[in-house]
């Protein structure tokens, strides 16, 4: 039994709204759009203080497991657990887990917090005291959803309709809302008493697990089996992949909030985004006298009200005005910003295509446990890479059996294994790794490494890794 509110973070979701930076494997959660820090470690800061909270359990997917436990190292914040979904599914399998999860770590009586780790909350004294509301009526049974004070009439979010109020400042939930059109919308903030549904709850979790026994047994079965089943990997749980594919598809408001007579909704009048678009990045952003928002290489002239945001190359934008220019390492994105509700669209049919398939899911940059690799150039049986290699780190014991590798430092010391061989490598050294040879890459040292890559040989691809050995159980 706890008496501190246990925060539930959702950090798995793959949306690609916020594409070209956004992607597959490397959703908007983990990236830093608004600040130095990710969103994902602006959430984990939110519930930081243990006077209020226990530590987080986080639930994502298996692919997200070392950014969410690389990103919560990087502010020294302890996760009491990470569990890993094995297959896509909507919000109320996963919190299903997490409450029979909290019953059994903490029990019947405690109260849990479920946040996204996508959006953007400026965690103020306001917010605070919506969380305090929003607990005191969980405590009193109900299950209770943030509803966020609207600023427009948006068409972008789900509404809730107040009823009856409730003691400590809670209300009843009259109905929920399906995102409207403008009109409807219109009509809706000038009746007042109609919120935004944020997608933020506090729930008993007792009351929690009576209603979805009640209303979604299904539901509640699989999580029950899913958690029963799981088995631990480091420092992850990873859901029993059967019981929880045998879950419904299916949101915690259809399954639960929309057929509940406990549901109480608490207004938040806070300074809060779901980060869904490029428009609602542009809103957050620190605007200059023209209203542009310009963060990366870029030059502006002649340009108003626009988001012009450049990861790797210089963006020269004039004589423009609301729009969007996003320029990742590989892809450049431009837009109206008020159609920047539709990117996903564009994405859905970049996808559809072979060639352009690959734009919607990976970077040019990809992040693994020891560190990572930015794909430099690309040819006919060759390639090069940028690896770098955080200190202490090493990656697996491997081989290929299609190509061989030459390995140039540039920042930092090398430890490379060949074979029965171990060799130090310096700045400006270089050593070559024949096919089909075993072989080991470490930083011992206290600096980033950084290695030049060029691979050779008649296939290139990832796949092509026999991992021996591994510290961080990949096959």
């Amino acid at each position: 039994m706890s008496d501190k509110i246990i925060p539930i973070i959702m950090a798995g979701g793959k949306g690609t709204r916020l594409w070209p930076l956004s992607r597959s494997t490397a959703p908007k959660q983990f990236m830093e759009l608004t600040g130095e820090r990710t969103l994902f470690q602006r959430t984990l800061g939110r519930v930081a203080d243990r006077d209020l909270y226990e530590a987080p359990i986080v639930l994502t997917n298996a692919e997200f497991r070392f950014l969410v436990a690389e990103q919560a190292r990087q502010l020294d914040c302890p996760l009491a657990r990470i569990l890993l979904e094995p297959v896509a599914r909507s919000t109320a399998p996963a919190l299903a887990v997490a409450a029979v999860v909290v019953a059994r770590d903490f029990g019947d009586q405690a109260v849990m917090q479920v946040l996204a780790s996508d959006h953007e909350i400026v965690a103020d004294a306001t917010y605070f005291g919506c969380v305090a509301r929003a607990r005191e009526a969980a405590k009193a049974g109900r299950l209770v959803t943030f509803g966020i004070t609207p600023t427009e009439p948006a068409t972008g979010y789900g509404y809730i309709e107040t009823g009856a109020p409730l003691d400590g400042g809670a209300f009843a939930v009259k109905r929920f809302i399906e995102k409207p059109q403008r009109e409807k919308a219109e009509q809706m903030i000038a009746a007042g008493g109609h919120l935004w549904n944020s997608g933020m709850f506090m729930l008993p979790v007792g009351p929690f697990l009576k209603e979805l026994r009640e209303l979604a047994p299904e539901v509640l079965d699989a999580a029950t089996r899913a958690v029963a089943g799981a088995r631990h990997d480091l420092d992850f749980e990873r859901l029993d992949p059967d019981a929880f594919a045998a879950a419904p598809d299916i949101s915690i408001d259809y399954a639960i909030f929309e057929k509940t007579p406990i549901a109480a909704v608490v207004p938040a009048a806070i300074e809060w985004s779901d980060l869904g678009s490029w428009d609602a990045v542009w809103k957050l952003g620190s605007r200059d006298e023209a209203g542009n928002v310009a963060e990366g290489r870029t030059t502006l002239l002649d340009t108003c009200n626009s988001l012009v945001l450049s990861k790797d190359i210089h963006v020269a934008v004039q004589g423009l005005s609301d729009i969007a220019v996003i320029a990742s390492e590989d892809a450049v994105y431009v837009g109206r910003l008020e159609d920047s509700q539709n990117v996903g669209k564009l994405v859905k049919h970049l996808a559809s295509m072979e060639k352009t398939a690959p734009l919607t899911e990976t970077h040019r940059t990809a992040y693994r446990p020891w560190g990572g690799y930015t794909s430099v150039l690309n040819g006919e049986r060759f390639q090069v890479k940028r690896l770098f290699v955080k200190p202490g780190k090493r990656l697996s014991l491997q081989k290929h059996h299609h190509r061989s590798e030459h390995w140039i430092v540039v920042r930092g010391t090398a430890e490379v294994t060949i074979g029965e061989r171990t060799i130090p490598l310096r700045e400006n050294e270089s050593v070559y790794i024949p096919q089909g040879e075993l072989h080991r890459l470490a930083n011992p040292g206290k600096i980033l490494l950084e290695l030049i890559e060029v691979q050779t040989g008649s296939y290139l691809g990832e796949d092509d890794i026999i991992r021996i050995e591994d510290e961080f159980g990949r096959q």
